[in-house]
C-alpha cells in the first residue's frame, strides 16, 4: 500500500482570515488535521486555486454569486478570490511552505476556466493537470483527500480519483469544511455512491485504510 495525502485549496480566501472574499467557517484551522493525516502518507500533494482577477466568472457582489453561466468551463458566478500575489492566495496557517510539498497543482489561471476538481483544467476533464498520472507513476494505492470545501474543490477532486478507477479515496470529514451544511451533505452522499470511503475523523481513517487492505 501507498498512500497520497491531498491538502485540497486550503487558502486564506476561503477562511474568515478574508472576509470580503469566499469565507468558510473554520477554514484556517485545519492546517494541524491536515499535518497530522499527511503523517500516513508517503507522499503529500496541495493544490490551489490561481485566479485572475478579471475572469469571466466575476461578480462584485457575493448576493450575484452561484449564478448560471454559459461558458464551456465557467458554469457559476463568484467573487474575486485567490488571486496569485495576495493575502487570500496564501496557504492557511501552519502548513509546510510549497517546496516541502512533492506535487503541487495550480488551477484556474485562465480567465474562462473555473475548474473545481484538481485532476482537469477544464470542466469537461479533457486536459490533465497531471495529477492522476503523477499518481500512478508513484504508484499511490490510496489516497486521502482534506481541504476547502468539501461541497465543491474536495469533491470534484475525490470524484475524479474515484472515476480513474486507479486508487482507494478516502475523505476525512474532520480535516474538511464546506460551504454550507445543505450542499456539505449532499457532497457526502454523492461520493459515497461512487464508492469514496468517508470517515468522521483522524482514528477512523487509519482504520479505514488497515481495514482495505
Amino acid at each position: 500500500m501507498i498512500i497520497a495525502s491531498i491538502d485540497v485549496d486550503p487558502q486564506k480566501t476561503f477562511t474568515p482570515l478574508c472576509p470580503n472574499e469566499l469565507p468558510v467557517t473554520e477554514g484556517d484551522i485545519l492546517g494541524p488535521i491536515l499535518n497530522q493525516q499527511s503523517q500516513l502518507a508517503k507522499y503529500r500533494i496541495l493544490t490551489k486555486d490561481a485566479h485572475p482577477a478579471n475572469a469571466v466568472w466575476v461578480v462584485d457582489k457575493h448576493e450575484d454569486m452561484q449564478q448560471p453561466l454559459k461558458y464551456p468551463n465557467a458554469d457559476l458566478t463568484w467573487v474575486k478570490h485567490a488571486i496569485p500575489g495576495t493575502f487570500g492566495f496564501e496557504t492557511i496557517p501552519e502548513l509546510p511552505d510549497i517546496t516541502d510539498y512533492d506535487y503541487v497543482v495550480w488551477k484556474g489561471i485562465e480567465t474562462n476556466l473555473h475548474p473545481y476538481g484538481a485532476c482537469f483544467h477544464d470542466l469537461a476533464e479533457k486536459l490533465s493537470t497531471g495529477l492522476i498520472e503523477w499518481l500512478q507513476i508513484k504508484q499511490v494505492t490510496d489516497v486521502i483527500v482534506g481541504g476547502l470545501a468539501i461541497d465543491y474543490c474536495v469533491k470534484m477532486t475525490a470524484i475524479q480519483l474515484q472515476r480513474s478507477k486507479h486508487f482507494n479515496v478516502y475523505i476525512n470529514l474532520n480535516a474538511c469544511r464546506g460551504i454550507n451544511p445543505e450542499t456539505a451533505n449532499r457532497a457526502c452522499k454523492e461520493m459515497r455512491t461512487l464508492g469514496i470511503t468517508i470517515v468522521d475523523n483522524f482514528k477512523d481513517l487509519k482504520s479505514a485504510l488497515t481495514i482495505s487492505h
